[in-house]
């Protein structure tokens, strides 16, 4: 029985709204409005700015240094490993002694002929970055154009586009639309 009810109830609103619509008479006319006053409306606004910054850094040179090469050590190492090695191949005491003998010529001429990479200076290098910097800026993003339409004024905001394009005492048509009711 509500589902009656609720039915019955938007039928009946509904037709009070279709009596009290059809009762007003509404009509229209067209005429002609001058722009009296152009107003720009601000707006804050953060625009970023591309900066290019340089500054000076030190660069490293590297180059090779003959180092004065640990001979005696290297000859040391030398005649072990060749005493090893030259009683390993002939299984004898002499051949140990030559192999001694070989390996510390060299390893002594190896260990004098040892470079290292060293840090020999500095050059100076200029390197830039692009970092970007906000600023606030104030910016006529509308207008607020009146024109003055049979002795009445009326205000409309509009974008920044349309509002550079109007000047004052230009003429536009406006269509004024009116609804009498009973």
């Amino acid at each position: 029985m509500r589902y009656f009810e609720k039915i019955f109830h938007v039928i009946v609103i509904s037709g009070f709204i279709g009596l009290v619509a059809g009762a007003a008479h509404a009509n229209s006319f067209t005429t002609t409005g001058k722009l009296i006053r152009k107003e720009p409306i601000y707006t804050q606004v953060t625009q970023q700015t591309p900066v290019n910054e340089c500054y000076t850094v030190d660069v490293p040179v590297y180059g090779n240094v003959q180092g004065g090469g640990d001979a005696a050590g290297g000859a040391l190492a030398g005649m072990i490993i060749g005493g090893i090695l030259g009683k390993g191949v002939t299984g004898k005491d002499n051949g140990a002694a030559a192999g001694a003998v070989i390996g510390g010529l060299i390893g002594a001429d190896k260990g004098s002929n040892t470079s290292k990479r060293v840090v020999t200076g500095y050059r100076q290098e200029q390197r830039c970055e692009q970092r970007y910097i906000n600023e606030q800026k104030t910016i006529a993003n509308q207008y607020r154009l009146v024109y003055l339409v049979d002795g009445h004024e009326f205000a409309y905001t509009v974008n920044k586009a349309q509002g550079r394009n109007a000047w004052v005492g230009q003429t536009k048509r406006f269509r004024i639309r009116y609804q009498m009711l009973d």
